[in-house]
């Protein structure tokens, strides 16, 4: 049995954290020490684009878990120094009525990558395992169907070739709380604060439980689950990355540096003066 399946036989598995992470969100992992092993990351995650480009590779990386949980931290991080062409990130809404109408996966499929490209989803087909079957937005036979379907439609994608990893990100009742009200106290953060996330406070046992059938049906030796202790945001960017990348044998194919030669002359070309443009005003 692995380690993620017998963890989902124990209800309310996201409450047993350590000490260590329960003692404070960056306690025992300096700035300076995160700032340099995430550069050092950022560096490996550029060959490992390069190698998912010149090899073809398909790879989709699931990231689930708990609302503040630090899903789109991770995934910013791990983003923000790629070529977007290569690597892109789905966060989907809720389905429309044509959508609700269409085989389950099917809007998630739309998505999935071609040769030579990385997707991240911020959630993924898993929401009918968890915020559906908690909020009551799916049937009971909907929700043993996708119980069903879903082992076999992770192993028709890997028997395709595709890389799939799957990450489920588990935050204590204590730290998410104090997400939430930081979330609520800062108006550039406030967006990330939904009606849902409000309501799911409140359901904290049922998500719980979700979580531990979801793992139940669904961590299997072909396709695992990989938890994240997320109490600490830097420990769980690092530690998410680190294992990321250790998940995809790759090579260093990064470029040598281009040879810039000096530009050539101007010639008869005059630029037209400033004052006939409309410039966006300085404001500093």
């Amino acid at each position: 049995m692995s380690k993620a399946k017998a963890a989902a036989r124990q209800p309310g598995k996201d409450k047993g954290k350590s000490k260590q992470a329960k003692s404070g969100k960056d306690k025992g992992v300096s700035k300076k020490g995160y700032e340099a092993e995430l550069a050092r990351l950022q560096v490996e995650l550029i060959k490992l684009q390069y190698w998912i480009k010149e090899q073809g590779l398909r790879v989709i990386v699931l990231f689930e878990g708990r609302d503040a949980a630090g899903k789109g931290g991770v995934i910013k991080r791990i983003t923000e120094s790629l070529n977007p062409r290569i690597c892109r990130v789905v966060a989907l809404g809720t389905p429309t009525e044509r959508e609700k109408t269409q085989w389950y996966f099917q809007r998630y499929v739309q998505a999935f990558p071609a040769a030579g490209e990385m997707v991240l989803f911020d959630r993924s087909w898993y929401n009918r395992a968890g915020v559906e079957r908690v909020m009551g937005f799916c049937t009971q036979e909907e929700l043993d169907d996708f119980y069903r379907a879903c082992p076999e439609f992770e192993h028709m994608l890997i028997r395709s070739g595709i890389i799939l990893i799957k990450y489920y990100f588990s935050v204590s009742d204590e730290e998410q709380e104090k997400r939430f009200q930081a979330r609520n106290g800062d108006p550039t953060k406030r967006w990330k604060l939904s009606p849902m996330d409000l309501e799911s406070r409140a359901k904290w046992v049922e998500y719980s439980m979700a979580k531990d059938i979801m793992f139940a049906h669904t961590d299997t030796e072909e396709s695992p689950w990989y938890v994240v202790e997320a109490d600490c945001k830097r420990r769980a960017r690092i530690n998410c990355i680190s294992h990321l990348l250790s998940k995809i044998p790759y090579q260093d194919l990064t470029p040598d540096p281009i040879e810039i030669g000096e530009r050539p002359p101007v010639g008869h070309y005059t630029r037209p003066p400033f004052g006939e443009q409309r410039l966006v005003p300085d404001v500093l």
